[in-house]
């Protein structure tokens, strides 16, 4: 964790006190969430005395590189990720910390394949997986983007297969 400290010197491991904000503070507790990927850490301010929580996520060491369709790569980017799924959730009621859970779960997907150079149809098919057990609405809006369907007969071929994937009980009615 860096932080800026007077003068704009860089410190690594202090946080500023929401309080007072003062850099000098202890960890009382620390936890791992979300399998790891995030450390939750309960501190003290030694300036106030005052207790808050901050959260740290786990920062890859090795990137993932993105080959895309053209055959440019490029870092692989969370943020772009979700700007594209937020894109596709819209105006629908699909609650943020859902939406982080699964660009997590799509994350560490891609990471468990151990590749260093993954193509973005596997990043599009992996967040296809992913979006479907988050909203079938969603799904289907990411899926038009992403395969860019040049006929309905395409996007009705895949939500007939989304259909067919998903059990009755969590099926959303028709789309069609």
């Amino acid at each position: 964790m860096v932080s800026v400290g007077q003068a704009g010197h860089l410190r690594w491991g202090t946080v500023q006190c929401p309080f007072c904000e003062k850099d000098h503070d202890k960890v009382i507790d620390s936890r791992t969430t979300d399998g790891g990927a995030i450390i939750r850490r309960r501190r003290e301010c030694l300036a106030c005395g005052k207790r808050f929580t901050t959260y740290e996520r786990v920062e890859q060491t090795s990137r993932l590189t993105v080959v895309k369709r053209d055959g440019r790569r490029e870092g692989f980017s969370r943020e772009k990720l979700l700007h594209g799924v937020l894109a596709a959730v819209g105006k629908r009621t699909v609650p943020r910390p859902r939406i982080e859970a699964m660009l997590d779960a799509v994350e560490e997907d891609l990471a468990k394949s151990g590749e260093k150079e993954v193509p973005s149809l596997r990043v599009g098919e992996t967040v296809l997986r992913h979006l479907i057990d988050v909203d079938q609405v969603a799904f289907v809006r990411f899926a038009s983007e992403y395969h860019q369907f040049d006929h309905i007969d395409d996007l009705r071929r895949v939500i007939d297969e989304m259909a067919a994937r998903i059990p009755e009980s969590k099926q959303q009615g028709k789309l069609f």
